[in-house]
């Protein structure tokens, strides 16, 4: 028999709270929901698209409110957890669906775990790359992260005023982004005994001690598609973010504890920072992702990590949707 084409892959824009959400789209069967970290784009599941579509998937990728074709609020405000979320559900609903697995990477993995804590009855999964599920509870987040680096500003803290980081960012977007994603892989990160890139001297900048590499998964059609979404968005949707970290504390506070219930899978890169700092919060999982099937560290694997290993975390998230209940 000839061997059947690859279906396409197909951009959409659905209505939802923010206005609208970019999505794109590959494949049939079960919803699979993926939502990208900072500063990323839908482009970031790009290897995981058409494989997962492959597998008898219904794969979609969206921009998150504040990037790419995404609707861009201005109020900050708008862009808190429980926004998001209900984006999330929004396109769901959009694409004629019940429920959905729902697979985050980086600030998506936070939006996709919360997704599911508070909207159970729309995700009946959730995958989680490089950014372990923490629940909420604790001090205020601005002031832990106030807390951190002594004479040094974490970079949490730093893109928490309006303007800084857009100051520091956009006068070169292209420069800023490749040596953000440098710093934070595995073949390009700076060696222990450099500054930290995840802090910046009092009166420096991040970029200062980003590396001058390029990672080998970020060629120049990579960074090319990157920076023009940047350059042409601007970065305050994506850091505003960042800007609701108290809010989010606040709103979610009923939720303070509470574990994710349905089944869940973890995927981490041993040299992520992401990963190794909270690895109390890995400890944890037995109590705060009590469905856990699955918990994966990557041997010598940095923060971007289905770019940087797309072969093998496309098997591992492929694995395990197959073994989901239907």
């Amino acid at each position: 028999m000839p061997q059947q084409p690859e279906p396409a892959l197909t951009h959409r824009m659905v209505p939802s709270p923010a206005g609208r959400i970019h999505l794109v789209e590959q494949g049939t069967g079960p919803l699979v929901l993926l939502v990208h970290g900072f500063p990323e784009s839908w482009y970031s599941w790009r290897a995981q698209l058409p494989a997962l579509a492959a597998a008898g998937y219904r794969a979609v990728a969206v921009d998150v409110r504040g990037y790419g074709r995404s609707s861009r609020p201005e109020d900050i405000a708008a862009y808190r957890m429980l926004e998001l979320i209900e984006d999330n559900v929004a396109v769901v609903h959009a694409l004629g669906e019940r429920n959905a697995v729902v697979v985050g990477h980086d600030w998506g993995a936070t939006i996709a775990a919360n997704s599911a804590l508070v909207r159970p009855d729309v995700f009946r999964a959730v995958g989680l790359l490089s950014v372990p599920y923490t629940p909420r509870g604790g001090p205020r987040p601005s002031e832990v992260f106030a807390g951190m680096g002594g004479d040094e500003e974490f970079y949490v803290s730093r893109f928490q005023e309006p303007g800084v980081a857009e100051a520091e960012i956009e006068p070169d977007v292209r420069g800023w982004l490749a040596g953000f994603y440098a710093a934070l892989s595995a073949d390009t990160m700076p060696p222990g005994d450099a500054p930290d890139p995840h802090f910046a001297g009092r009166g420096g900048t991040l970029r200062e001690r980003f590396p001058t590499g390029r990672p080998d998964w970020l060629g120049e059609e990579q960074l090319d598609f990157y920076a023009g979404e940047f350059e042409r968005t601007g970065l305050s949707g994506a850091l505003n973010r960042y800007r609701n970290m108290d809010r989010d504390w606040e709103d979610l506070a009923a939720f303070d504890g509470a574990p994710v219930t349905q089944p869940s899978l973890f995927v981490g890169g041993s040299l992520d920072a992401s990963t190794m700092w909270l690895a109390d919060a890995l400890a944890a999982y037995p109590t705060t992702l009590p469905g856990l099937s699955a918990s994966h560290i990557l041997d010598g694997c940095g923060h971007w990590i289905q770019q940087e290993r797309p072969d093998e975390v496309t098997r591992i998230l492929t694995d395990w949707l197959d073994s989901l209940p239907g």
